[in-house]
Formats: C-alpha cells, structure tokens, sequence
C-alpha cells in the first residue's frame, strides 16, 4: 500500500475519500503487481513504468482514467479528445461504481496498453505494447 495514496484519499470530501478508497482497494486487488505512487498530484499505477490507471479529484467528482482506454471498447468509458488513447469515467457516489465493470476495465488495462514510458523517446509517437 502507497502510504502517499492514503494521504491524497484522506484529504478528500467524505463522498470523494469513499470512492477514492473503493478505487485504490480495486486497483491494488486486480493489479498487484503494479507499482502505486502520486504523479502529477494523482494517485497512479504503473506496469513495466507504462501508466495503466489512475483518479483524480476534478471540481464535480472524482474521475477513473485509463491510459490506453480508447482501446477497451467500452461505451461507458468516455474517450478523451486528442492524440492520446484515454478514456475515463466520473464518479460523484460510491454507488455509481459497478465493480463487475471496473474489474473488467482493470483486466483491460493490463492487456491492453499504449506504450506511454516511451512516448518522448520516439517523438510523441504512440505504439501499441
């Protein structure tokens, strides 16, 4: 457990820091093997150094991003504009988290991923892993 993920999460609203957790726990349940940590002031997961998933508290709710997202094929994973391929999902309850849905996006997010440690090396180029 990422001692500065508990930190972010108990800083939160009494809503926010139940979905924060709710996340974390899933997170770190189906992706034991992933390295945890703040990055840009969200809390991160990483396999082989590629970001996989991670939150962050926005103004109106507390959004779920996956970093290869796009790719999932999942319409309720919104597709975020631009030349990367994520794709996230806000959440303002605890009870809009459908866990069957979350562990399979999680699933995904470790099969299948863009390869985003390497994107300055090559340019700004992004390759599939």
């Amino acid at each position: 457990m990422n001692n500065e993920i508990q930190v972010f999460n108990d800083l939160q609203s009494d809503e926010d820091r139940e979905i924060c957790n709710l996340l974390k726990n899933e997170i770190e349940q189906c992706l034991p093997d992933a390295e945890s940590k703040i990055w840009h002031r969200h809390p991160v997961w990483f396999l082989h150094g590629n970001p996989i998933v991670g939150y962050s508290k926005l103004k109106d709710c507390v959004r779920l991003l996956f970093w290869s997202g796009a790719s999932f094929e999942e319409g309720l994973l919104k597709i975020n504009t631009g030349k990367f391929k994520d794709a996230s999902i806000p959440y303002t309850s605890v009870s809009q988290i459908n866990i069957v849905d979350l562990k399979r996006w999680l699933e995904k997010s470790r099969l299948i991923q863009w390869d985003y440690k390497n994107l300055i090396k090559r340019k700004g180029e992004l390759r599939p892993i």
